[in-house]
């Protein structure tokens, strides 16, 4: 049976250490803004990091590109 990951607990030092550099300076960039690292999501051949700030969003890609209004789906 698979093991739901979502349940887990994960450090933020997890998702900190999946990040590309330039990923790492647009998230150090946007805390100064009250944003926080939530996860990092795989989609296709990248890693996307999702941040949150209260019911605001943002996304950053590989390049480390800022995008605040993502179509991100969270699942419940």
């Amino acid at each position: 049976m698979k093991q739901e990951r979502r349940r887990e607990a994960r450090d933020l030092n997890y998702f900190w250490e999946m990040l590309s550099m330039a990923q790492k300076f647009s998230v150090s960039e946007l805390q100064r803004f009250g944003y926080e690292l939530s996860f990092v999501r795989q989609q296709e051949q990248q890693k996307v990091a999702v941040l949150k700030a209260g019911l605001k969003m943002a996304s950053i890609d590989e390049d480390g590109q800022i995008n605040t209004a993502p179509k991100v789906f969270l699942r419940d």
